[in-house]
């Protein structure tokens, strides 16, 4: 008997899985076992809490976790469904944790900050809307950084988050709790949002995917929908499949988010293999030397590039033709500008701005200090950098560069202050390379690259035009299959050892 009993639904010819098989499913596979009732969502649910009683202890991945009996009883909410046949959708009975920047009504939303450690939202936000409509159930929240703010998962609420592949590193951020889980079997998907490789920095980090969509394919809804900010919502899993099923959920237009665009979701479920013998790859590296990379990282990544060759893609050294300075330059203000307006409400009030932490209010000061024509020619200068990624498209299908100028540095470390001989001046600087990447406005997907000679995971973006993210799965497919370095190089935490 599982726990909770027979649910109502079908338990004749079903053959026991074990728990630890259940969690090791992908997401495509346990939505057919599920929805063919070769496991009950109680037997789900229990599974992965069970896990997650056993590894989170380890890595702090997920925080805000619902009770036991709550989250067993809206499984077999979800049982009870099925033997009538009713299911609801693609993720009909999965435990999910959502990123701690997303409201889920009725589970604490902190965004890391002590301001709003007690803050319980009474709705969803508009992607955890679409993922309780396919079926999920949430579980709880992955850990980020303080508003979101830097590539490493740490706050003063739930506290830091370690990597899945050594636990005396940073899991990197901002969605480090969501590739963490992912890496640890803890989630089956799971949601992540980027402005400077938030997607990106954690996947390759954690050996697992992660997509940074382009502007409006993943509508979000909020106080302003009609100024976008470059930060976007994208999922992350452990397959290009999987991802691709999770982007089907989260992307297409909605009528509060009116620059929302692409048409809808169920475009990304059509078969992604595809002939890429020719296809031309434009290897970006590091800009030229303009960006530092960390000893290693770089020829990691140089060397996973062969697999693109195998397949059949050209792959060469490419530029873009406008510098990258000035673009990094303009990255800035435009972030002063967002995240500054979005922190404004707590800077402003002396109380709560004692409870930021400096990178947030060196944010909000430059912010404030900004005049209307400062914003429109760093958005001028952000048009010619995007425009400079369209020429380079118009001879390169794709182009490719690491998720990271450096691999996982000690959990302890706030940022890297120095890469390479140079000082880093801010606090995300150390990921310049990858925010050019956002300022360019294309779709970009992490894959697995490969490991460094102390074990340490990267990754490389697949990056394609604007309106290219199908492109970009296809590739990402293609790659997985040439190397399932997901399914080869499991954390060793897993198997008891790490």
């Amino acid at each position: 008997m599982t726990e909770g009993g027979d649910t109502g639904a079908s338990q004749k010819g079903r053959t026991a899985t074990p728990a630890s098989d259940i969690v090791m499913l992908d997401a495509a596979e346990l939505a057919l076992v599920i929805t063919s009732r070769r496991v009950s969502c109680v037997e789900v649910m229990a599974a992965y809490l069970d896990h997650i009683d056993a590894f989170n202890p380890k890595v702090n991945a997920i925080v805000a976790l619902q009770g036991r009996a709550d989250l067993i009883g809206q499984a077999r909410v979800r049982d009870d469904q099925l033997s009538r046949d009713e299911i609801v959708g693609p993720l009909h009975g999965f435990p999910l944790a959502v990123k701690d920047l997303q409201w889920v009504a009725g589970i604490p939303s902190t965004s890391g900050s002590p301001i709003l450690k007690d803050f319980v939202p009474t709705q969803d936000s508009l992607p955890v809307e679409r993922m309780r409509a396919a079926g999920a159930i949430f579980i709880g929240k992955t850990n980020t950084p303080e508003f979101g703010l830097g590539s490493h998962t740490h706050n003063p609420v739930h506290g830091a988050t370690r990597g899945a592949y050594d636990q005396t590193r940073s899991a990197g951020g901002s969605s480090g709790g969501a590739a963490v889980a992912l890496a640890l079997r803890m989630a089956p998907l799971a949601d992540g949002s980027d402005y400077g490789g938030s997607l990106r920095n954690p996947a390759g980090w954690n050996n697992v995917l992660g997509f940074r969509p382009g502007f409006g394919v993943v509508p979000t809804a909020g106080d302003d929908v009609w100024l976008p900010s470059m930060g976007v919502t994208g999922p992350m899993a452990r397959t290009v499949a999987d991802l691709a099923l999770l982007l089907s959920v989260l992307a297409g237009p909605d009528p509060r988010a009116p620059l929302s665009s692409g048409g809808e979701g169920a475009r990304f479920l059509q078969p992604l293999a595809a002939d890429l013998s020719g296809k031309r790859i434009g290897w970006l590296g590091d800009l030229g030397g303009w960006a530092p990379f960390e000893a290693g990282v770089l020829d990691l990544c140089a060397r996973e590039l062969r697999v693109f060759q195998d397949i059949g893609c050209i792959v060469e050294e490419v530029l873009p033709d406008h510098a990258p300075e000035p673009a990094w330059q303009a990255f800035k203000t435009l972030r002063h500008w967002q995240v500054g307006a979005n922190l404004a409400p707590f800077f402003n009030d002396p109380a709560r701005r004692a409870l930021l932490k400096p990178e947030a209010i060196w944010e909000a000061e430059h912010g404030s200090r900004l005049k209307a024509f400062d914003v429109t020619t760093a958005s001028i200068v952000r048009t010619a950098w995007s425009n400079s990624f369209r020429r380079l498209f118009e001879r390169h299908d794709y182009l490719i560069m690491p998720t990271a100028q450096v691999f996982a540095f000690d959990v302890n470390e706030h940022w890297p202050r120095e890469i390479a001989g140079h000082g880093m001046a801010t606090y995300h600087e150390w990921m310049k390379a990858v925010c050019l990447v956002s300022l360019s406005g294309c779709p970009s997907l992490a894959v697995p690259a490969g490991f460094s000679a102390a074990g340490l995971p990267m990754g490389l973006q697949i990056i394609a035009p604007v309106g290219g993210e199908l492109d970009c799965l296809k590739l990402a497919h293609a790659h997985e299959a040439a190397t399932r370095w997901v399914a080869r190089k499991p954390p060793l935490l897993l198997a008891g050892g790490g």
